[in-house]
């Protein structure tokens, strides 16, 4: 069973990032709270200015104009197909406590990166952003400043545009804290980015055919679980953050020179377990990380594999510890900037596929350590432009003359003392995500 899982997770991941993905189906618009119609086409600004703090407005389906600022507690609701329409600013910006918007959708905005303009822009503490849809919009959704926000069941439509550099942000967190990101599904927008934000959650959320899924900075304290990256340049990618949890989540596809599933720079604290990294250029890429003496990072019972590297340190690295990942059909397990190596990483009860050895008292552990010495990979760390002959016949033969002649055996990179026979059984599945 759990080889079925695998290879259906590993078919579904390079179709979607090879192919265009289907948009999932969206769900059944929140149910109407009682409250004040407003018609197609009426003037929505003015039902909200004279509509008391708490009150409700329901959309009625057609076209309305937008852009429109909420600045008292109110709630927005319309169906799916109530479409709000702006072409200048953000199409909706909320300045306000307890704001709720639900269901409807929202279409257009001004094309201005300076300004941030958007789909929705939220501001207050305890606003809600729920089932709605954004489209044709520079960015899709900003929370700028918030406290306690929610923002679920979203379908965000970025641009498209082939240089992803012009394309907004699918969603932002910018200082935003103790707010939750779930089940949102972002497509061929920049990234998901979650800066100067702190104790928040990302469950459950499919970013595809972006550039970075995740992007972290100066962010602490944040979870990201149940989630799939596919087909995006990066899955995840922490920076300068501390205390983050990443667990349970696909990250597949994500291909070219800089294709990474998930990246550390400086960042420490991190647990890292239980994803399914899959046929991305660069499984996990570590830099200096963790930064802080005091701080260490885990990775515990990951599946890597298909990648060209299964782990790219930049340059030497410590207080880390690899424990019960599988390591399979990986080009390389380890590549190491520079001239360095991963002898100050913990490698500890691994599974390798390309592990030789032998298990005479039949503990599940092999009897000798496993070693990674590759010449080739070597040579590559050290001059970065052989990397244009990966895969060449020239290539495996500098492989072969390390094997065979000792004048040019390649050194360490690193040890694993007891690697495993057989991989764990997995704890968890990218199939998981859809009983949720």
């Amino acid at each position: 069973m759990r080889s079925l899982f695998a290879s259906l997770s590993i078919a579904a991941a390079v179709a979607c990032g090879g192919e265009r993905a289907a948009m999932p189906a969206r769900p059944a618009p929140p149910a109407p709270p009682a409250g004040q119609l407003v018609p197609a086409g009426a003037d929505l600004q003015a039902a909200i200015a004279a509509a008391a703090p708490g009150a409700a407005l329901l959309l009625a389906p057609g076209r309305h104009r937008g852009p429109i600022v909420i600045d008292k507690p109110l709630h927005l609701w319309g169906p799916a197909d109530a479409v709000l329409r702006a072409a200048d600013g953000s199409t909706v910006r909320v300045r306000a406590n307890d704001v709720t918007l639900e269901g409807f959708t929202i279409e257009g905005s001004g094309q201005r990166f300076d300004l941030m303009d958007g789909g929705v822009h939220l501001q207050g503490e305890n606003v809600t952003l729920r089932g709605v849809t954004v489209r044709d919009a520079l960015f899709g959704v900003l929370a700028e400043r918030c406290v306690r926000a929610t923002i679920v069941g979203n379908t965000i439509v970025g641009t498209g545009l082939p240089a992803m550099g012009l394309r907004g942000d699918g969603i932002r967190l910018w200082e935003t804290s103790d707010s939750e990101v779930r089940d949102n599904h972002v497509v061929d927008s920049r990234d998901v980015v979650v800066w100067y934000s702190s104790r928040n959650r990302l469950v459950g959320n499919h970013v595809e055919r972006s550039r970075y899924g995740t992007h972290f900075m100066y962010s602490h304290e944040n979870v990201v679980e149940h989630s799939r990256y596919v087909g995006n340049e990066v899955g995840v990618f922490v920076m300068y953050s501390r205390d983050i949890a990443l667990r349970r989540n696909l990250l597949a596809a994500c291909g070219g020179a800089a294709g990474i599933g998930i990246g550390l720079k400086e960042a420490g604290n991190l647990t890292i377990e239980q994803n399914w990294v899959l046929a991305n250029t660069t499984g996990i890429y570590v830099d200096n990380s963790p930064l802080d003496p005091a701080h260490h990072n885990r990775y515990a019972g990951n599946v890597v594999r298909f990648g060209e590297t299964a782990v790219s340190l930049h340059s030497g690295v410590r207080r880390s510890e690899f424990v019960d990942n599988e390591f399979r059909d990986n080009g390389a397990v380890v590549k190491v900037g520079g001239q360095g190596d991963a002898l100050g990483v913990t490698f500890a009860g691994n599974y390798y596929d390309t592990y030789q050895g032998y298990d005479f008292d039949g503990d599940g552990r092999g009897d000798v350590p496993f070693e990674f010495r590759r010449l080739s990979t070597q040579l590559e760390a050290r001059y970065p432009e052989l990397a244009l002959l990966h895969g060449a016949p020239a290539m495996a033969m500098v492989d072969l003359v390390g094997e065979v002649m000792p004048l040019f055996a390649p050194r360490r990179l690193m040890l694993d003392p007891a690697p495993r026979m057989r991989p764990l059984a997995a704890a968890w599945t990218p199939e998981a995500n859809h009983a949720r």
